[in-house]
This record gives C-alpha cells, sequence and structure tokens, in this order.
C-alpha cells in the first residue's frame, strides 16, 4: 500500500489547511459561535481549527530568549483563581501562561520552562512588589535587576487617595458630604480622561475639601517620577514630594512613602537608560485577556486560554502558512 502526502491536506482529512487557516483567522475577531453559525460547522470543531491556528503562530515565532520580562498575574474565574502571566517586554507579547497561583513555586514553573540557560540571559524584571515573585527571582535569576511597575505604584497611591476620601466623608458632618458622596471614580481618574459634568463635579469637590485637594494633586504629581533621566533627579522629586506632605495629616500617604523608602532601588531602576522598556504592555495585558474572556464568556479549557493569550499579540498568519503542515 502506498500512501501519498498531500500538501494542502491538514493531518485531519476533513478539511484542509486553507480552511484550517480560514477558520483560524475568524476566530481572531469573532466569537466562536458566530464563526460557527458563518461557517456552518460544530462550536467543537470551530475550537479545534483555532487550536490549530494557534499553535502554528506560536511555532513560527520560535521559542523565546527575552532580556527584559514582565511578570503579573490574571484572575481566570471567581474565586482569586489566578495564574501568572511572563511578557517578553522587548518584542511586547506574553511568553508564557502558568501556575496554579501566585507562589514563589508557581514562577519556578516558569524558570523550569525557560531553561537555566535562557534564565541566565534575563537582565530585567518588570513586576508588582509581591514577595514570593521576588524570592523566585532571586533564587533562579539572581544576575536580573528588578524594575517595580510604574502602574502598580500608582494604584497604592490611588488606594492611598480613596482612604483620604472616605476618612473625609466619615470626619465631616452630614450637610457638608454632599460633595463627596459618590465621587470615588471622579477622584480617582485623570481628568483628562473625565468628561466636562465630571471635571465641575471634580472642581467644585477639590474647592469644598482642602485635604482632598492637596491629596488629589499629590497624586497627579508622582507620575513625573518616572520621567526623570537619572536617579539624583528622581531622588530629588521624591525628597520634595515628601515635603509637600509635611503638615498635611495625610496618615495614608505617610504609609505609601514609607513603602516607597522600602522600595526605592527597583522603583529607581527605571531612571537609568538600558531599562528603559514599555511598561504599559503588563498593564494592556489584563485588558486584552479581559475581552478575551468575555469574547468567549468565560474559557472553559484552560489550556485553550493559556494558547489563547499568547497567540493574541502574535501577527496574524499569512497565506504561504497553507502551505505548510499542521
Amino acid at each position: 500500500m502506498f500512501v501519498e502526502r498531500l500538501d494542502w491536506l491538514a493531518t485531519n482529512p476533513r478539511f484542509t489547511q486553507r480552511f484550517a487557516m480560514h477558520v483560524g483567522a475568524l476566530c481572531r475577531e469573532m466569537t466562536h459561535t458566530a464563526v460557527a453559525e458563518a461557517e456552518r460547522i460544530h462550536d467543537s470543531t470551530v475550537k479545534t481549527l483555532d487550536t490549530i491556528y494557534m499553535q502554528q503562530q506560536v511555532a513560527r515565532a520560535g521559542r523565546p530568549a527575552p532580556r527584559a520580562i514582565g511578570v503579573d498575574e490574571i484572575a481566570i474565574r471567581k474565586g482569586h483563581q489566578y495564574r501568572i502571566v511572563v511578557s517578553d517586554l522587548d518584542r511586547g507579547r506574553p511568553i508564557w501562561v502558568g501556575g496554579t497561583g501566585r507562589t514563589e513555586a508557581d514562577f519556578d514553573l516558569f524558570c523550569a520552562a525557560l531553561g537555566a540557560k535562557k534564565t541566565a540571559r534575563i537582565q530585567l524584571a518588570a513586576r508588582d512588589m509581591w514577595t514570593p515573585f521576588r524570592n523566585s527571582l532571586k533564587k533562579n535569576a539572581p544576575q536580573a535587576r528588578v524594575l517595580f511597575d510604574k502602574f502598580h505604584i500608582m494604584r497604592h497611591l490611588g488606594d492611598a487617595l480613596d482612604e483620604v476620601r472616605r476618612r473625609e466623608d466619615r470626619r465631616l458632618a452630614a450637610k457638608d458630604r454632599a460633595c463627596i458622596k459618590g465621587q470615588r471614580y471622579t477622584l480617582l481618574s485623570h481628568r483628562a480622561n473625565l468628561s466636562l459634568d465630571g471635571r465641575r463635579s471634580l472642581n467644585k469637590l477639590l474647592k469644598a475639601n482642602k485635604r482632598l485637594n492637596i491629596a488629589y494633586l499629590l497624586k497627579e504629581s508622582f507620575g513625573q517620577l518616572w520621567s526623570d533621566q537619572t536617579e539624583g533627579w528622581a531622588r530629588a522629586f521624591f525628597e520634595r514630594w515628601k515635603q509637600s506632605l509635611q503638615w498635611q495629616r495625610l496618615t495614608p500617604y505617610d504609609k505609601f512613602t514609607a513603602m516607597i523608602e522600602r522600595h526605592w532601588e527597583g522603583i529607581a531602576s527605571y531612571c537609568h537608560p538600558e531599562n528603559k522598556v514599555s511598561l504599559g504592555l503588563v498593564e494592556g495585558l489584563n485588558n486584552t485577556i479581559r475581552v478575551l474572556q468575555r469574547r468567549a464568556y468565560g474559557y472553559r479549557d484552560e489550556e485553550y486560554l493559556k494558547l489563547k493569550i499568547v497567540a493574541a499579540f502574535l501577527p496574524p498568519l499569512t497565506r504561504s502558512a497553507e502551505k505548510d503542515p499542521l
């Protein structure tokens, strides 16, 4: 018996490679249900073809050897079910999703998957201030410089501002609370992101409460820390910022300042030219993942979700991919 291999036929003889590429390309923009209805195939078939498409995307991208990584966690379902996402900051894409939580052992799994040789090449790691990540990184890649994620730090400052708002709400009499009540989003948002009505409400709130006004201005100005070109300039800015807190009785801000002091080395690392990487990818990754989950109303197949996350940041396959075996 002689069996001939046909390049245009996929491993499964029920469909061609061209059709698999077609369905996979549709799944990048549409839900499985919409693709199934448009192509008149079953949902499970759509998932199978999409998996083949994404596997070829990952294969064409090659095995990662990152210089700078970003580490974050995502919630895959309710009940504090987390998975770690590691991104290549130079190439702007996630390279690994795994673990069963966000413990030190979970991050060790990434280092094991990457291999000791490539782990030793990591020069920079952008992450939040979660201790298990720090311990695992120190153990597996002690040569890597730590860079604390700007967006997580600003989130801590936003929490401090919100705590000031709650304390003012409890301190003031009922008649003076009217301008504070229900203004949490207005106060924590950047002024540029507010509507005209939101800006008016913000101006009214800041004029009515001096302590909130000071806390808001300090929060808005703190982001300038990451624009300084040298660590000395950054430190000088931070010292001036701390001086502005004197006699203001902003206890949550005092706690935030103490946290910055404890983690200053990882924050000031961004001032060095060789550490200038895009920190927006790590934060934007969570938004992309939430869009993927909403599109499918939550993925039950966790391995498929992991593949979906990695492939979402890869370029679509070209027509030449139809000629390659799947």
